[in-house]
């Protein structure tokens, strides 16, 4: 009797400890930036699996994955570098490497973690595993100042891109060899880079300027031709309108042989060609767009707006660059993650206290969760994608 009271705890035990298991591939995890919190949510069962606290200032929080999609990485805008461990709803490691950052990035075989700062400037670049510090990079021009470091990108080659914000530069960081980084620096690139993207295959490095019109491109395949300049007279004499967002170009989208770019200062999606680099069409939107961000297959493009227009978002259609679709999911949209393959968009609204759903094909409203002040959104898909 004892012999199988005992086997009938063990095969429930057994079983307990199955229904325990947990696949990271649906997962995500959402900032809860006045709480210094995080959500861990399930997008395929579109619910919030825990609450994470203790991360710090997450003002400007982002957010990378392991590429076993295992550990979340937070970047907070106290210079705090977090640890998540997504299978144990908990932190696994915290430090605080500056006075203030401003992102970050994993390396392309996930061992490095980089981090950009604010203060003192400079990146830094910890060991994925351990956070351990291994390379300490200052950001010096050569006037021996010390810079503001934005738009830090993973690049293919087991390297890093970012911008000086304050230097008007790019750098190229390569990490083969940790023990002895070595920098590749373009000086002169335009006044004030102030975030930057990564094209779909690795290939272009773009730099947003807000000291003067236009953007800066570096061909990671060609960087001996030096940095381009895209656009550098378009709107140049228009009226500005104050910008009370900046847009944030890891959110502009890259769809095939189109950019589709937010116009600062003006109310307008520009679509470039990245074949011949030039303006083909402004598309007129509602107000200033922060993020411009193409559905995973490329055909629709959904927009939202800073103040005071972030109650709403508009939907672009890529065959005709027409607006077919306009939402009000609420009080302050702040930012928009797509599921892997586009069926859902999960969408913060920061003043309601909400992630709103969508359908994506019928446009839809799927479900409402809550979320104190939520904004950053982040699916442990990206663990595969470049520049993110």
């Amino acid at each position: 009797m004892f012999i199988r009271s005992v086997f009938f705890i063990l095969i429930a035990f057994s079983l307990s400890a199955v229904a325990e298991l947990r696949a990271t591939g649906d997962l995500g995890v959402v900032i809860e930036r006045a709480q210094g919190s995080v959500l861990l949510v399930n997008t395929s069962r579109r619910e919030i699996l825990a609450k994470i606290e203790g991360l710090g200032d997450l003002s400007h929080a982002s957010v990378v994955f392991s590429r076993d999609q295992r550990y979340a990485y937070v970047f907070g805008r106290d210079g705090g570098l977090t640890k998540i461990d997504l299978l144990q709803n908990k932190i696994k490691k915290r430090i605080v490497q500056a006075k203030n950052s401003i992102g970050g990035a994993i390396s392309q075989d996930g061992h490095l973690i980089a981090v950009s700062n604010y203060a003192p400037g400079g990146v830094k670049v910890f060991s994925s595993e351990t956070l351990e510090l291994l390379a300490d990079i200052p950001a010096i021009d050569e006037q021996g100042k010390s810079s503001r470091v934005v738009g830090l990108v993973d690049i293919p080659g087991q390297g890093f891109a970012f911008s000086l914000f304050d230097a008007g530069e790019i750098w190229l960081l390569n990490v083969q060899d940790i023990k002895h980084p070595v920098v590749h620096k373009f000086k002169g690139i335009g006044r004030k880079p102030y975030d930057a993207l990564l094209s779909e295959n690795g290939r272009y490095y773009i730099a947003g300027l807000f000291g003067e019109p236009g953007l800066a491109l570096l061909d990671l395949w060609q960087t001996e031709q030096g940095v381009k300049r895209l656009l550098p007279d378009f709107a140049k004499n228009d009226d500005k309108l104050p910008v009370y967002k900046m847009p944030h170009l890891e959110g502009w989208a890259d769809t095939g042989n189109l950019l589709f770019l937010p116009a600062i200062g003006q109310h307008e999606v520009w679509v470039v060609d990245k074949q011949s680099w030039q303006l083909i069409k402004t598309i007129p939107v509602l107000g200033q767009p922060v993020f411009v961000m193409a559905r995973p297959d490329g055909r629709h493009i959904w927009v939202n707006f800073a103040f005071p227009d972030n109650a709403h978002i508009q939907v672009i259609d890529v065959k005709d660059f027409s607006i077919i679709k306009h939402l009000q999911p609420g009080k302050a949209v702040l930012h928009m993650e797509f599921t892997p393959r586009g069926e859902q968009v999960w969408i913060s609204v920061r003043d309601d206290n909400q992630l709103v759903v969508y359908d994506t094909a019928s446009f839809k409203e799927l479900v409402r969760l809550p979320a104190a002040k939520p904004s950053g959104i982040f699916f442990t898909s990206r663990a595969y994608q470049m520049g993110l």
